[in-house]
C-alpha cells in the first residue's frame, strides 16, 4: 500500500518530469502545439504532463522523448541540474568503447585522488568489498592492526543508525531504504574518520552513486574468492536463512548470480585479493604488498 511518503515522491518525480520537457521543448522553440503533434499525444494532456498533473505511462515518455530527440532517462534524470557541462561529457562518454571508458575513469580516480597516504605511504583510507563470505571481516581487524588504523563495519553503523537489526531494517524501509541509511553512514564515516579500514556490504558496488564515493574517497580493495568457497563460509557462519536444502539451494543460487552480476563492477577496486587457497592471514599480508606498491 503506498504511503502519503511515497505519494509526495511520486507527484515530485511528476512535477519535475513536467519541467524537464517544457525546457527541453523550449529548447528547441517547439510550442505545446507542436510537441503534441509530432508526439501523436493530445494538447490537454501534454499541458497535464507539464504541469506535472497525473502519471505518465512508458509508452507517452517515449514519443515524448522520440519528438524531442532526447534519451527517455534524460527526462527522468537530474542531469540538468549539473549545466550544459554535464549533459555534452555525458554525450561524449555515450560515443566512447567500454575499453575507452575504463582509461577515461582511471584517469578522473588518478588526478582526483582516492583517500590520501599517510607518512608511511599507505592510503589514510581502505575500503574492503566483496560478497558475503569474502573474509572482509576476518581481515578487516587484522589488516587494521596491522596499519594502526580503527576498524568499522558499515552494515553495524547502519543497524545502530535505524536502531534495529539490518533483516529489521530491510523488512521495514526496503532495499532503497536500506541503501539510503547505507549511503549515509558512509558519508558519516568520510567525516569523522580521518583513518580507517571499512568493510562494506556486499551490495554497495550495485548503488553507482555510492560506489563512486567509495572509490573516490578510499583505496579499494575486492576480496574474493570462488562462488564455492563462498557458499562453503557463508554455511560454516550458521545462519538460519540457510537451515535448510532448500534455502541452501537458494543460497548458492543467489551467490552464483551476485557474483556474474557484481563481478565487473567489483573489478573496479584499485585492489584485488584471491582469498580462495589462502589464509586470513596471507589475505593480509597481500593486501599489505599491493597498498605499498601501489602508491
Amino acid at each position: 500500500m503506498a504511503t502519503e511518503h511515497d505519494e509526495q515522491a511520486i507527484q515530485d518525480l511528476c512535477l519535475r518530469l513536467g519541467q524537464r520537457v517544457r525546457r527541453k521543448r523550449a529548447a528547441r522553440a517547439m510550442t505545446m502545439k507542436q510537441l503534441a503533434q509530432e508526439s501523436d499525444i493530445s494538447l490537454p494532456y501534454l499541458s497535464r504532463v507539464e504541469k506535472g498533473d497525473g502519471n505518465v505511462s512508458i509508452s507517452v515518455l517515449q514519443r515524448l522523448a522520440r519528438a524531442l530527440n532526447v534519451s527517455m532517462d534524460s527526462l527522468l534524470s537530474d542531469q540538468d541540474e549539473y549545466g550544459v557541462d554535464y549533459a555534452l561529457i555525458v554525450e561524449l562518454l555515450k560515443r566512447q568503447s567500454p575499453a575507452c571508458l575504463r582509461e577515461i575513469r582511471s584517469h578522473l580516480v588518478e588526478s582526483l585522488g582516492h583517500g590520501k597516504a599517510n607518512c608511511a605511504g599507505v592510503p589514510s583510507r581502505i575500503a574492503l568489498v566483496g560478497l558475503r563470505g569474502a573474509g572482509k571481516s576476518s581481515a578487516g581487524p587484522l589488516l587494521a592492526r596491522a596499519l594502526g588504523m580503527p576498524f568499522v563495519e558499515l552494515n553495524t553503523l547502519v543497524a545502530e543508525r535505524a536502531g534495529m537489526a539490518l533483516s529489521e531494517v530491510f523488512s521495514i524501509y526496503g532495499q532503497a531504504g536500506f541503501r539510503r541509511l547505507e549511503r549515509d553512514c558512509l558519508e558519516q564515516v568520510i567525516a569523522h574518520y580521518p583513518q580507517v579500514i571499512i568493510a562494506t556490504g556486499g551490495g554497495i558496488v550495485a548503488e553507482p552513486a555510492t560506489y563512486e564515493l567509495l572509490l573516490h574517497s578510499f583505496l579499494v580493495c575486492w576480496l574474493h574468492a570462488t562462488p564455492e568457497v563462498h557458499f562453503q563460509r557463508v554455511m560454516k557462519q550458521h545462519d538460519a536463512r540457510i537451515a535448510t536444502p532448500a534455502l541452501r539451494d537458494e543460497a548458492m543460487a543467489n551467490i552464483l548470480a551476485s557474483f556474474e552480476a557484481r563481478c565487473k563492477l567489483y573489478a573496479l577496486a584499485h585492489v584485488q585479493v584471491d582469498t580462495t587457497r589462502i589464509t586470513v592471514e596471507q589475505a593480509v599480508q597481500q593486501m599489505l604488498t599491493q597498498l605499498q606498491h601501489i602508491q
